[in-house]
């Protein structure tokens, strides 16, 4: 029982966490993880001239995560971002003949603000 308590009582101060620190390894880790590389395609290239990129992005990857990723890598910000599911398709080998599977993955257009570009070497 509490009534016979000798206890003082105190009040207890909430503790306010402190931000964790991010470190540019974990930034190009994660940027590294979404981002594979640029597409580059006859027609990735006719969308650059409307300020539109193509990307091979992970296929975990989400259209928050790329735009991140995106915004980290070239310092621009992305004005909207589609992402497309390539699928898998059954090839064969011309010098075996046997039948195997070409994967697929996720491609990302990226499309920026006019006037904005990205430079990709």
């Amino acid at each position: 029982m509490a009534f016979f308590s000798r206890k003082q009582n105190t009040e207890k101060k909430a503790e306010v966490p402190a931000p964790k620190a991010v470190n540019a390894a974990s930034i190009a880790h994660s940027v590294a993880s979404v981002l594979r590389n640029p597409r580059i395609t006859e027609k990735g290239t006719m969308a650059g001239g409307q300020s539109a990129y193509l990307f091979d992005v992970a296929p975990s990857a989400t259209k928050r995560s790329i735009a991140e990723a995106v915004s980290a890598v070239y310092k621009v910000k992305p004005r909207m971002v589609r992402v497309v599911t390539i699928p898998s398709k059954r090839r064969r080998n011309s010098r075996t003949g046997r039948v195997g599977v070409q994967h697929g993955g996720k491609k990302a257009y990226v499309y920026l603000k006019k006037g904005e570009t990205i430079t990709i070497s």
